[in-house]
């Protein structure tokens, strides 16, 4: 049987995700922002966590690990690079890493940009990817600690799967995105059409987490500085693909 995947809202904006196997029992929880909707929506599915995984190590995606593990008695999984500041792991993963989750192959790879060491999971049968605050709906992490040639690689790396993927990222920041894209790609038709779905799912509290990889690249303007299309748009036609990306991010900064 596929993975079951909840997507559950936490805190004021934030995602985490529960990744279920019917055939094991076995669940997954991908980010600890908030133990008690976690908790809550375990026991109502009767479902028993087994383990957590951890994208990188900002307090909005890690505060309830301990709680959580506590209640639980789940491993915690996360990658090496980040290990000495994110809660005690029980594997440490490095780049490119894969490990089996109920008879999946998980494959964890970094994303760094938002942070040095943020990690992302993919689960190529399920065709799920985890991008925490690297890849989210519309728009990408903020840089607060790599450099714009990082997060340009780390966008292109998740790019480069295929296009059917599910995107599960970690915030609820789509409208404010779909707003920015359109400062750049105004006759979009593809994300004018996105913008206004947006605005109905949000008008009924609806997520707009997952969204599918190919619609991304067809309406988020930070994995489309590569084209010659989006580097006149912001005056930078013979520029590299990083520095567009550079310059889309600073304006999206100040937006």
């Amino acid at each position: 049987m596929p993975l079951e995947i909840a997507t559950l809202p936490c805190l004021a904006d934030n995602y985490c995700f529960l990744v279920h196997s019917e055939d094991t029992g076995e669940t997954a929880l991908v980010d600890a922002p908030e133990a008690a909707p976690v908790l809550a929506e375990l026991e109502k599915r009767r479902w028993q966590l087994s383990e957590i995984w951890l994208t990188h190590h900002h307090w909005d995606h890690v505060d309830a690990t301990a709680e959580i593990k506590d209640a639980t008695g789940a491993r915690v999984i996360g990658a090496r690079t980040d290990a000495h500041r994110l809660p005690p792991l029980n594997h440490a993963l490095d780049d490119g890493e894969a490990f089996d989750f109920a008879g999946h192959r998980v494959v964890a790879f970094d994303v760094s940009g938002h942070t040095v060491g943020h990690i992302a999971f993919h689960i190529p049968d399920a065709q799920a990817v985890f991008t925490g605050d690297s890849l989210m709906a519309l728009g990408c992490g903020r840089l607060f600690e790599g450099t714009p040639e990082q997060m340009w690689a780390s966008l292109s790396r998740i790019a480069a799967l295929p296009a059917d993927t599910l995107v599960y990222s970690g915030h609820e920041y789509t409208a404010t995105n779909a707003r920015f894209a359109l400062t750049i790609e105004p006759d979009n038709a593809d994300l004018q059409a996105r913008s206004r779905d947006i605005d109905a799912a949000r008008a009924q509290d609806r997520p707009t987490v997952p969204s599918r990889l190919s619609l991304e690249l067809a309406t988020n303007p930070f994995l489309r500085a590569n084209l010659p299309a989006v580097k006149a748009a912001v005056g930078m036609a013979d520029s590299p693909d990083a520095a567009v990306f550079a310059e889309i991010r600073r304006r999206k900064d100040s937006f």
